[in-house]
């Protein structure tokens, strides 16, 4: 990504960033410097706690780092996508007759493995792609080009807490399968033609306890030679076209 491109996706400055946040703009994270006190600062919380938009306090000089400019403590990331609502996706997918696929990405951080699957979803005929409001990868153009244009192909949504979106889905009739080296059951056993919601976690904490105890199945990849493991990325691709093999009444 080259220095101009960057700067595209920076807002910086107490009064841009509340003028950002207050115009609807997108904003994947926002920087605050440590120890900031003042009215503005107390008004840009409010703004980022209203909206629900990820914050990290950070040192000076970590902004400085991130521009030169007069960033006043606070720089705020715009998404290069708009994030949709999963409560209007998923009545909308039956209405159009067909059973839903919607890929969960838990804490999955790095740009180019959250870009790769995002090509293969798209791919694969997924619907929705359900990201945490924390503990997400940033969407930026690395996210983008890794995804080779695919993240502006499929409806992404960042949600506040998991643990109630997933509930919501298992309400509305699909079933939750939970990718995770815990699993007990064979994946080519679970029957993906049903609506269906995958979870995937990251490489090195894997899916939270709290999101398997509320999956509907466990299913572990088969791993034949001496590794522990598959790249996430490569995971989502097996369980997703295991997915297509089924829907499409494709044998091996």
């Amino acid at each position: 990504m080259n220095s101009k491109s960057k700067n595209e996706q920076l807002v910086f400055g107490m009064k841009p960033v509340i003028e950002a946040i207050n115009s609807g703009k997108e904003i994947d994270k926002i920087l605050l410097k440590r120890g900031m006190e003042g009215e503005s600062q107390k008004e840009l919380r409010e703004l980022i706690n209203s909206h629900q938009i990820p914050i990290q306090v950070v040192p000076f000089q970590k902004l400085d780092n991130i521009t030169r400019k007069n960033h006043q403590g606070v720089i705020a990331f715009t998404s290069l996508i708009t994030y949709q609502d999963i409560e209007k996706i998923i009545p909308q997918i039956y209405e159009s007759g067909k059973d839903p696929l919607i890929l969960i990405l838990d804490k999955i951080t790095d740009v180019r493995n959250f870009g790769a699957i995002a090509r293969t979803a798209v791919c694969s005929g997924v619907d929705a792609i359900l990201i945490p409001q924390q503990n997400a990868a940033q969407i930026n153009e690395d996210a983008v080009k890794t995804s080779a244009g695919g993240l502006f192909k499929i409806a992404v949504c960042r949600e506040p807490n998991l643990k109630t979106t997933i509930r919501f889905l298992k309400e509305s009739g699909l079933q939750i399968v939970a990718c995770t080296e815990k699993g007990t059951e064979e994946m080519y056993k679970v029957d993906f033609t049903m609506p269906t919601a995958i979870i995937m976690g990251a490489e090195d904490v894997g899916i939270s306890n709290e999101y398997i105890k509320l999956s509907d199945h466990k299913v572990k990849i088969p791993i034949l030679g001496d590794m522990d493991s598959l790249n996430v990325a490569v995971s989502a691709g097996v369980v997703l076209y295991e997915t297509v093999r089924q829907r499409t009444g494709n044998s091996l």
